[in-house]
């Protein structure tokens, strides 16, 4: 393990998580734990009206039941989401109205389904639609984001326009599905809430539970040592944290609370449904005039929430004229939430796809449209790029996927009943960082110690944040001890919107930066604790940048799809990145194929239905909501330029969670057209789906 930043380090808690020891929030056994499970609302909108709980306390082992009457009390939280058993308010199906406590997790399921729950129903509104009456313009959309901007007459430059493409999209709902679900363990010591926890950022929890239980933060201890996934769900607190504090403070017990997977999208957010118009006009010559993005997505009547798929159309092309505009609808359904890529997955779907319409109207290829609309400076801001290897990014795609040798006509390809198809998109993605904190110690023996409460949601945190100490140090990276995933270490931020490494690393390399000049000075045998430097990055992660700053991307897919049964096959997906510095060669394939991977589920498999009728989403686990899995992924390719750009952090890198997966199903929806000469525009591209456009292409 001597690799330094670069290098394709394995990861470092590779063999806890193979061999089983790795230790996961419902895995923390203390002495008298107990297990608790949720009661869901089963109406749409309404107000309890009463529970039962006779036969549930009859269960052989359970011990209590948590309703709106008997709960503790909680202070009034910014996230409304945690308000759970505070009233008898029914906002939408699932939401939580009671809590079984018991000795044994059985028992807790059996006396779950033993509660009786009495309504007074409402009647209630759960389906968008592009003409709602609902539907308004917010102040702004998620990451503070303005929800319209306008420049010129896009209307009237449309209108004049040589070549035209005036089109919807629509992406339904998607879940997170994280491989552990949401868990919390928790107990009460002296005073103190002590909590495991499955989240994204162990501070954000420690904050939220304060404010909730009155608590001053320094009486909380908050871990998240080992988490399997979030995708965004697990970026906040959600109820399970909040259950299980409020059960053992009442049962004087520890409390494991862990979510059951169909519980899920009610509880801890989804990708809201978005519906896309675009309208993009272009000159003789391919150059964009004017650009329209519309979008309309649905909130939750419990807290806002509104996807920012128009904002990619701010940083992409280059046209004098353009309007980008959120509208959203509260409805009596789930709070959306983050999902990975949010904003950048739906709106790049929806965007990359007219742009291969307008290649087609224009009979241009799709990559020199792209290359022709290359802006100089970003098109919303005006700021000049801190680096944009966007044009790079395609030109050496298409040159490993041999994309010259392309017979550009759609349905000119076939093989027996297959058709085949090759297609190809851009992807985007912000870099982001936040300010954060980091302790360096030099000890007797040799070897430093580098503390932070980053988090490691899969994706090799500590690993990578050791390269990054050994290389400031200029140490072999065996000599680098990592700790994170705890409030009892330095404050960090969340591992969320790609910013985990470039937020925590900034830390970590400042201090081990500063450790380095110490060192250099000290004379003498160092004391036996060790030698201690801590760092702040406040001020500095958090300033304003003259630059746009963005992680680009071209993807690339070559399909078939089987005439007789509608199926869709993708044979081939390669990503070229240009995303800094890459820190852990190894990592970074794994977290691009991963994005990949998540993006193939979005244009095939993926996608969730919320009934009318019940109000609740009609897929709620992995037998009806499809994830790919291995035979759905055949060859998979991630590749990257070099990118040197210094106004980014010190270590020179960008994100790369999350651009894996925004430009993936464009680019096989893309293919798909190409291979059949049918345009689909509603994802997820199912074989009914395709059958039906595919007999529709055929009829006289």
């Amino acid at each position: 393990m001597t690799g330094r930043a670069g290098a394709p380090t394995e990861r470092r808690e590779g063999r806890e998580k193979v061999g089983g020891t790795a230790r996961y929030a419902a895995e923390f056994h203390h002495p008298g734990r107990v297990q608790a499970r949720p009661v869901p609302a089963a109406v749409a909108r309404g107000r309890v009206t009463g529970v039962d709980t006779v036969a549930a306390l009859a269960v052989p082992g359970v011990l209590d039941v948590l309703t709106h009457e008997n709960a503790p009390r909680l202070g009034e939280p910014d996230d409304a989401t945690l308000a759970v058993l505070q009233n008898d308010r029914v906002p939408h199906r699932g939401w939580f109205v009671a809590l079984v406590v018991a000795e044994t997790l059985e028992a807790a399921r059996a006396g779950a389904a033993a509660v009786r729950v009495s309504y007074d129903t409402e009647q209630h509104d759960v389906v968008l639609g592009a003409s709602h009456p609902g539907l308004y313009v917010p102040e702004e959309a998620n990451a503070g984001q303005p929800a319209v901007r306008e420049q010129g007459d896009p209307d009237g430059a449309f209108g004049a326009s040589a070549a035209r493409v005036d089109v919807a999209y629509r992406v339904p709902p998607l879940h997170n599905h994280p491989m552990e679900p949401h868990t919390s363990t928790a107990r009460w010591e002296d005073g103190r809430l002590l909590v495991h926890t499955s989240s994204q950022g162990a501070h954000a929890v420690r904050a939220v539970l304060a404010r909730l239980f009155a608590l001053p933060e320094e009486r909380i201890v908050v871990t998240a040592e080992h988490v399997g996934g979030g995708f965004g769900s697990k970026g906040t607190p959600r109820p399970d944290v909040v259950l299980a504090a409020m059960a053992a403070r009442r049962t004087g017990r520890p409390v494991t609370v862990a979510l059951p997977r169909r519980f899920l999208p009610a509880v801890v957010g989804h990708r809201a449904p978005t519906l896309h118009r675009l309208r993009l006009g272009a000159d003789a010559d391919g150059r964009l005039v004017s650009l329209t993005h519309e979008v309309a997505t649905h909130t939750s009547r419990v807290k806002e929430f509104v996807e920012q798929a128009a904002v990619p159309a701010r940083v992409m092309y280059a046209a004098p004229h353009r309007r980008t505009l959120h509208r959203v609808a509260a409805l009596d359904v789930p709070s959306p939430s983050w999902m990975r890529a949010p904003g950048e997955a739906p709106g790049m779907y929806a965007l990359e796809s007219a742009m291969d319409e307008l290649a087609g109207e224009l009979g241009l290829d799709p990559i020199e449209l792209r290359v022709r609309n290359e802006p100089d400076v970003e098109p919303d801001s005006g700021r000049p790029f801190s680096s944009r290897h966007l044009v790079e990014c395609l030109r050496e795609g298409a040159r490993r996927f041999g994309w010259a040798a392309r017979d550009p006509r759609p349905r000119a390809r076939r093989d027996g009943p297959l058709l085949l198809g090759t297609g190809v998109a851009a992807a985007t993605y912000p870099v982001m960082a936040s300010p954060s904190t980091a302790g360096a110690r030099a000890l007797p023996d040799g070897t430093f110690l580098v503390r932070i409460d980053a988090t490691d949601i899969g994706t090799g945190a500590r690993t990578v944040l050791a390269q990054v100490g050994a290389d400031a140090l200029g140490v072999p990276q065996e000599r680098v001890r990592i700790e994170i995933g705890s409030t009892e270490l330095p404050s960090a931020p969340l591992a969320g919107g790609s910013s985990g490494t470039a937020s925590w690393g900034w830390a970590v390399h400042e201090a081990c930066t500063r450790l380095a000049r110490r060192l250099a000075e000290h004379t003498g045998p160092l004391p036996e604790r060790g030698l201690d430097v801590h760092a702040d990055t406040t001020g500095a992660a958090d300033a304003e940048s003259a630059w746009a700053r963005h992680a680009f991307g071209a993807h690339f897919a070559e399909v078939t799809v089987d005439t007789v049964t509608g199926e869709v096959r993708v044979a081939r997906l390669l990503g070229v990145y240009a995303a800094g510095r890459i820190l852990n060669a190894r990592t970074a394939r794994s977290q691009f194929v991963g994005g990949m991977t998540m993006g193939l589920g979005m244009a095939l498999t993926e996608g969730s239905t919320v009934d009318a009728a019940f109000g609740d989403f009609a897929e709620s686990d992995l037998a009806s909501y499809h994830v790919p899995v291995h035979a759905d992924v055949a060859g998979i390719e991630a590749h990257w330029l070099d990118e040197d750009d210094p106004r980014l952090n010190p270590m020179g890198s960008k994100g790369i969670g999350e651009i894996g997966i925004v430009g993936t199903a464009a680019a096989i929806g893309n293919a798909v057209h190409h291979a059949t000469g049918v345009r689909f525009r509603e994802l997820p591209l199912t074989p009914d789906r395709v059958l039906t456009g595919l007999l529709a292409h055929r009829a006289p």
